[in-house]
């Protein structure tokens, strides 16, 4: 992957200040991938993400066939960009290793300023899943929103035989949830749900993460939660 120019980035966090959100963990890092960047990505969910007959998404969106694939693909994330608004947003963040792409993060919400609530999706290129890069990157996202911007509970769902994210989703301490159906593949196919609150989260230690550029980007999100006063 090409190196973006640091002062292409500034210009564009200057007039989209998402460009300039970046969230560090461990080993990795997350942000908002530009064009030139989601065209490395898309060239590495086109190499393979999962096994031939499975379907871990809740949209087959990892077998359109090419070259539909990469005009979905880019159309979904430039539509998330424009259509982005404080009462209904998608948050897509490229997660890099050492400088090179390894898969994306997300979270969403709908009247995040009321609901307090957002739930997360995630995919992995094939060479750097089982190696705990997907619970590092579903924690850093969930510091985003909890410590970051004041989130109260979050969501998450996996179909039964997906044993990757049901095993992340449960060492990070989200509590069952009931159950769903998807049909991605137009077969309704069960899920587990599952949720996680703010409490829940600060109950256990957490690895440290970072978070760089989030003032700037405060009002994209929706109205602060107000302050409520301690009983006495």
């Amino acid at each position: 992957m090409a190196a973006l120019e640091p002062d292409v980035r500034a210009r564009l966090a200057a007039a989209w200040p998402l460009f300039g959100l970046v969230v560090r963990s461990e080993h990795l890092v997350l942000r908002v991938p530009t064009d030139e960047e989601l065209l490395d990505l898309m060239d590495l969910a086109l190499a393979g993400i999962h096994p031939h007959g499975e379907m871990p998404f809740g949209v087959a969106w990892s077998t359109i066939p090419s070259p539909r694939f990469e005009r979905s693909y880019l159309t979904y994330h430039w539509g998330n960009r424009a259509s982005w608004s404080p009462d209904a947003w998608e948050l897509g963040l490229a997660a890099s290793l050492d400088g090179r792409m390894i898969g994306m993060q997300g979270m969403h919400a709908r009247s995040f300023a009321v609901q307090r609530t957002i739930g997360t999706g995630s995919w992995l290129g094939k060479g750097a899943q089982g190696r705990g890069y997907g619970k590092e990157m579903r924690s850093a996202v969930l510091s985003l929103a909890f410590d970051g911007l004041g989130a109260q509970v979050a969501e998450t769902e996996a179909f039964l035989d997906n044993h990757a994210s049901l095993g992340v989703t449960r060492a990070l301490g989200y509590r069952e949830n009931g159950v769903g159906s998807l049909a991605p593949e137009d077969v309704p196919r069960e899920t587990q749900r599952f949720r996680m609150t703010v409490d829940d989260w600060h109950a256990r230690p957490r690895p440290p993460v970072t978070i760089e550029g989030l003032d700037a980007c405060l009002e994209l999100f929706g109205p602060a939660p107000p302050v409520v006063p301690p009983t006495r």
